[in-house]
């Protein structure tokens, strides 16, 4: 994987407020980043300085590993805060008044609002969509110039139930596209199922980052079931790559190293006769790793 974005001591500070202490991130090419965080961690200033948009204190940003140079806002495509189209123009009319500023003209603006199910109101002016139409229509209009990243501020928030849901499985289906996408978020829910990394911010502060359930440690949990759990837990105690055996809800968790698979715990299983009602990998929560680390910095 190449490098899109990497970022090195960033800080800002708004009089005495320290919004951003040297932060640190590395994101590369393909990856779904949340940028997860209470309101004031510094998410938007965050998104505001790698997009030109406000200017850091301290530390540097580099995009596309200086590929582009000057030019790679080109190579992104990003929402922040409250979409701004021409309320008396529809869909279409709005998206080629984007093409233009962009210098893009070979897009297709069809398959892009098609992608977000806003083909049916394409032609029905802006003022008369609804909030969650209105920031779909801003998606549609990210993908304008066939960038390389994606970057949404808070792309859910305000929205109905259904509504971000739409959002959810519009951003999913960009992602499948092979599209890079940050977004910042402080909706738990949201991050853990559209996203692949996240970095935790509190105050200012990275807390942590890596990939979804997997922030606080590398290690994975396995669960297991069978008939009789004292005799399974014996033998799976003495596996290499098993940590701890807990139990759990009439379960076993398993904590094992990186590469130890379900595949080898139900071979161990059954060489010893022990028929397993139960094997799943299991990933971490990202609302348990949260709430820890937020325990753990309070």
């Amino acid at each position: 994987m190449s490098n899109v974005l990497s970022i090195k001591g960033l800080s800002k500070k708004y009089g005495s407020i320290i919004a951003l202490d040297h932060l640190d991130l590395e994101v590369e090419d393909g990856q779904v980043w949340g940028i997860l965080g209470p309101n004031g961690s510094g998410k938007t200033t965050t998104l505001g300085i790698i997009l030109g948009i406000l200017h850091a204190n301290a530390g540097t940003y580099s995009w596309f590993e200086g590929q582009y140079g000057p030019d790679h806002r080109k190579h992104i495509g990003a929402i922040l805060e409250t979409p701004n189209f021409y309320p008396y123009l529809n869909a279409l009319e709005n998206l080629k008044i984007i093409q233009h500023i962009k210098q893009s003209y070979d897009d297709p603006l069809d398959d892009y609002l098609d992608l977000v199910k806003l083909s049916h109101r394409k032609k029905s002016a802006f003022r008369t969509y609804s909030l969650g139409m209105k920031q779909r229509l801003a998606i549609a209009s990210t993908l304008i110039g066939a960038p390389e990243v994606l970057i949404f501020d808070e792309p859910t928030n305000g929205l109905d139930p259904a509504g971000i849901v739409d959002i959810r499985n519009t951003l999913l289906e960009i992602a499948s596209m092979g599209k890079t996408i940050i977004m910042a978020s402080h909706i738990l829910d949201e991050v853990e199922k559209i996203c692949s990394h996240v970095a935790i911010l509190m105050q200012g502060h990275l807390l942590k980052a890596g990939r979804v359930g997997n922030i606080l440690t590398e290690n994975v949990f396995i669960e297991v079931g069978a008939p009789d759990l004292n005799i399974l837990r014996k033998q799976l105690e003495t596996v290499p790559g098993v940590i701890r055996v807990t139990e759990k809800s009439g379960k076993l968790e398993l904590e094992v190293t990186p590469g130890t698979s379900t595949a080898k715990i139900n071979e161990v299983a059954f060489r010893q006769g022990i028929t397993l009602t139960h094997l799943q990998e299991k990933a971490n929560r990202l609302e348990d790793e949260f709430l820890t680390l937020i325990a753990q910095n309070g």
